[in-house]
Formats: structure tokens, C-alpha cells, sequence
């Protein structure tokens, strides 16, 4: 994880390749259809992981806050949640299933806040709040809307079907304000969780040279990156949340958002 700060707050928003590090901490909260047709019970899985490098995996804690919004109306996911052990392809470790009821129609904002995560290779504590999406009926009720979080990334298109290809706009806040010059540390799920293995499947992408995809927000929080395959990308807006220490030690509280771009066919 890289904590670098630049300081250019009035910095385009076009993304960087910059050097950073290979391998960048992801939390994942994920299905593999966001987009449904019917009601019914979603699948989900929580793995704090780095699926652009098929990598390392790390023990996620018990999580602190997991739940859904739907037209506004908050649903606990907590009772949900099943302990299993997410097999990577360098280790095993601790990470979650879950469901989520999509009854109604309209945008599903699933929003998790793990337990802290000690990095014992940089001495800091990691906790990445994060959004993800499903939507049902084609319905958009959400998805544009900030959840109040201590910090979250806002998603300035409609976050289930962004056109590979095109760009993908987003907005970091911090207790609700625009965090100018953060570093979005940005990654693409090469390999997928398999839902029923409890494994990655196949990747279908290596890891870009020169090391993690950054892109830093302009003075008013904002942020653009062109999004070029088909697959779920994520951005992570590191340090941004206001508490800065947990147990005595660094705390990086990162915003996480995962979108799912597609192929015009």
C-alpha cells in the first residue's frame, strides 16, 4: 500500500501511471451479475485480496458495518454473513459470504466497514470502507447518492454499466467534503472469485508495468479514469477519512468503489 501524498490539488484529472508499488490491497464486496431481472437472493462475497496480481490474501476481521440501501430504506446484512476461507493462488485466509435480498426494484448500494487490518510489513493498520453495486429491473433509485460515510468515493456514472471504453467519473469526500489531491489507487479484477470453489478463477489481465494505477483528485474531490476492458474496476482513495490512527499506530481509512463496465456488442 503506498501512502504518498503529492500535493497537487489542482492537478488534472486525468489517471497517472505513476511507479508505486506492484501489488495494491483491495477490499472486494462482490457478485459476479449486478444487473438482475428477477428477485431473489444475491450471493456475495467479502475477500480483502489483490485480484489484479491474483495475489496474496489477506484475514479480514469481523466487519464492523455491513448493509444494503435500496430506494433509501437501509437493510442489515450483519445476520447474513458466513465465515469461510477464501483459497488464493500464493495463500489461504479468513473472508466472508453473505447474501443480499433483492426484493424491490432499483439500485442496491452495499456498503461494508471491515474491522481495521494490521499490515505487519509497514507497521500501519488498513480499514477500507467500501461500495459496491447491484441493480434490479434496470430501475436507478441510488446509486448517485453519497451514503454519509466517514469517507466514500461518489460515482458520477451510473456505477452497473459503464461503457468499456468510455470514462468513469468519481468524487472523494471526507465527512461529507471533497478531499482535494488524494491518490486513488485504481485496479482491475483480473481474476474473478469463484463462487462456489472458494477460489480465483482463471485471470483474464497481467498487471500493468511500472506498478499501481494512480490517478489524484483535482481541488473539488474529482477524478477521471478511461476505463479500457470489459470487468470490475476499483478505486481506492487512500488515507482519505478522517481518523488517522488505530491501536496507537497509522491508520490509512481508505474509500474503496467497484464498478462494472461492459462491451458494447
Amino acid at each position: 500500500m503506498t501512502f504518498r501524498k503529492f500535493g497537487l490539488a489542482a492537478f488534472c484529472t486525468a489517471a497517472l501511471l505513476t511507479p508505486s508499488i506492484s501489488e495494491a490491497h483491495f477490499q472486494l464486496v462482490y457478485t459476479p451479475d449486478v444487473n438482475l431481472e428477477k428477485a431473489g437472493d444475491v450471493p456475495v462475497k467479502l475477500i480483502f485480496w489483490h485480484p489484479f496480481e491474483n495475489g496474496h490474501v489477506m484475514d479480514m476481521g469481523d466487519p464492523v458495518e455491513f448493509y444494503a440501501v435500496n430506494r433509501g430504506k437501509k437493510i442489515d446484512l450483519k445476520d447474513t454473513l458466513k465465515p469461510i476461507t477464501f483459497n488464493g493462488s500464493e495463500n489461504t485466509a479468513a473472508a466472508y459470504d453473505a447474501t443480499l435480498p433483492a426484493k424491490r426494484s432499483g439500485d442496491y448500494v452495499m456498503v461494508l466497514v471491515p474491522s481495521p487490518y494490521y499490515e505487519e510489513s509497514e507497521d500501519i493498520f488498513i480499514q477500507q470502507i467500501t461500495k459496491s453495486y447491484v441493480n434490479r429491473s434496470e430501475l436507478p433509485t441510488d446509486w448517485m447518492e453519497p451514503q454519509g460515510l466517514v469517507t466514500e468515493i461518489l460515482p458520477l456514472n451510473r456505477p452497473t454499466n459503464i461503457v468499456a471504453g468510455s470514462t468513469f467519473t468519481g468524487r472523494v469526500l471526507s465527512e461529507g467534503k471533497p478531499v482535494a489531491g488524494a491518490e486513488i489507487e485504481i485496479e482491475y479484477m483480473a481474476a474473478e472469485p469463484d463462487m462456489a470453489e472458494n477460489k480465483p478463477a482463471e485471470p483474464t489481465a497481467s498487471p500493468m508495468p511500472g506498478g499501481a494505477v494512480v490517478a489524484i483528485s483535482d481541488e473539488n474531490g474529482y477524478f477521471t479514469f478511461g476505463i479500457p476492458k470489459a470487468g470490475f474496476w476499483g478505486f481506492a482513495a487512500l488515507g482519505s477519512g478522517p481518523v488517522k490512527e488505530h491501536d496507537g499506530k497509522e491508520l490509512s481509512q481508505d474509500a474503496v468503489l467497484w464498478i462494472r463496465a461492459y462491451d458494447v456488442k
